[in-house]
């Protein structure tokens, strides 16, 4: 059992939570095998609250702390780090952080070495653990050599070989495409099924609608309010988005589509073609038109092509082959890449200066700061302004990136991955912003895991699969059916309950 009695926590001044995660006076209790989820907008403390279940607060990040956490029967004041760590498994939103080995089995092995076991023993737990998570595939690989994905279940493997009786996520899906997520969802349903007491900070709530027994609201550091998903369910795509919560039912996410209009323009692509060096293809499209007036959509799982397919497309890839036509004139490379802006799925890529406010000045062709500074106020970070971007957020950062995607105002414009980790008061920001800059003569892309963002914002879809475009249609009601179904479609097979 885990229980804060009146916990207030906030960090020193050296820039640990960036200037948010404080908590006020929280009272909570968190049941032995109970799971659930800690959501609401960044910064309101979520992590906060991880981080003091599983020692980091206060042995890596310095605070004040007062009033009592009880883990197990003890308070947390009592116990060393060593002795946190023994019950408590931790999976960060980005596992690259918590790696302390290059290959799988020796991350497998780290934790339970680290605790002095016999060498059998551990052996017989990686064994047990590798059957039960169905992993012999990402066994005795690099870890250098894995997906987002994979990496992500060698996370938690890692975490259960060492058998914790607490496991803490932390943003654990934001960085993941649909079939990766329903990895998760499994490897979460098995520690369920085990008894475990999880805790998962997390925005999206559709994949654990089935698992989780609570979510528990947190707005500037308090518990505002706790729900069961049943009582989620029952609530109106409005009431949810009132609240600050993302859909979790079909109809609740049908709700958030948008009106489609009709476009005769296009960017029409032919033998649009890529392949790296001594490989096979990687991009193959005969042909395929993006429409201008609308919002587009590229959708598919990791590793269909999409991010190939932006980069060639706006004209950063060299030898990508075949033409691009728009009102009967040819784009060439340079061509598009003089009409292009791109917010890279990494934007550490792309942040060059000293101030955010530089960032999006340069990105003008006539630098105007009135204008700038409108463009960050209406993604939240006028405030930040003077700020270097390397200070930054990870969720800030991308949203300079978009502010200076808009103040570009190129003709072409693609957004890779744009709301990764964000909330959704920030995630629709950025969709107010996208359909603000949309006009007839503007071809805009949305390169997207986030089913939300797509349906806030885009009007039409095209999926890439193995670097092909497999179909694409218009997101009217037949279209939201359609899509919400593909990014449902990876969840069934993961329905079942772990026996």
């Amino acid at each position: 059992m885990i229980e804060f009695k009146n916990v207030s926590f906030s960090y020193s001044n050296d820039g640990s939570a960036n200037g948010g995660g404080c908590l006020k006076n929280i009272d909570l209790k968190i049941n032995k095998g109970e799971a659930v989820v800690l959501s609401g907008e960044s910064g309101c403390g979520k992590t906060t609250i991880t981080r003091l279940i599983n020692g980091l607060i206060p042995y890596y990040y310095e605070g004040t702390l007062t009033g009592d956490i009880i883990i197990n029967g003890k308070n947390s004041r009592d116990m060393s780090l060593y002795d946190i760590s023994k019950n408590t498994g931790s999976v960060f939103q980005n596992p690259r952080s918590q790696f302390f080995n290059v290959d799988t089995d020796s991350e497998l092995a780290f934790s339970c070495e680290n605790q002095g076991m016999p060498v059998e023993e551990i052996k017989r737990r990686i064994k047990e653990t590798v059957e039960l998570f169905g992993i012999q595939r990402l066994m005795h690989r690099s870890i250098f050599d894995m997906s987002g994905g994979e990496k992500q279940i060698i996370a938690c493997a890692a975490v259960s070989v060492a058998d914790p009786d607490i496991i803490v996520l932390d943003e654990p899906s934001s960085n993941l495409d649909m079939r990766a997520t329903a990895e998760l969802k499994k490897c979460i349903r098995i520690w369920k099924s085990q008894k475990k007491t999880i805790i998962i900070a997390e925005h999206r709530l559709r994949y654990l609608s089935d698992i989780a027994d609570r979510v528990f609201y947190i707005r500037e550091g308090r518990i505002e309010n706790s729900f069961t998903f049943d009582e989620l369910r029952e609530k109106s795509f409005e009431e949810l988005k009132s609240l600050g919560l993302r859909p979790v039912t079909d109809d609740q996410f049908k709700k958030a589509g948008n009106a489609v209009s009709e476009s005769q323009n296009g960017l029409t692509l032919k033998n649009f073609a890529f392949a790296y060096k001594r490989s096979a293809p990687v991009l193959k499209i005969e042909e395929c038109s993006i429409p201008f007036g609308q919002i587009t959509a590229v959708i598919g799982n990791n590793g269909a092509g999409k991010s190939t397919f932006s980069r060639c497309l706006c004209g950063l890839v060299k030898k990508c082959k075949g033409i691009a036509e728009y009102n009967d004139n040819t784009l060439k490379r340079r061509d598009r890449l003089k009409k292009s802006f791109m917010v890279m799925q990494d934007v550490n890529n792309q942040l060059f200066t000293e101030s955010v406010l530089d960032e999006v000045m340069i990105s003008m062709e006539e630098e105007k700061n009135d204008k700038a500074i409108e463009i960050l106020r209406s993604l939240d970070l006028e405030e930040l302004s003077d700020r270097h971007p390397a200070s930054l957020s990870g969720g800030q950062k991308q949203r300079c990136a978009i502010a200076c995607a808009i103040a570009s105002n190129k003709e072409i414009m693609i957004f890779d991955e744009p709301t990764s980790g964000l909330d959704l008061r920030h995630m629709y920001e950025v969709a107010d912003n996208i359909r603000f800059v949309n006009s007839d003569d503007r071809c805009i892309i949305v390169v997207s895991h986030d089913l939300e963002l797509i349906l806030s914002c885009c009007t039409y879809v095209v999926r890439l699969e193995k670097g092909e475009v497999i179909e694409h249609y218009p997101l009217d009601s037949n279209g939201i059916g359609r899509l919400v179904d593909f990014f449902e479609e990876p969840f069934r097979s993961s329905s079942k309950d772990v026996s």
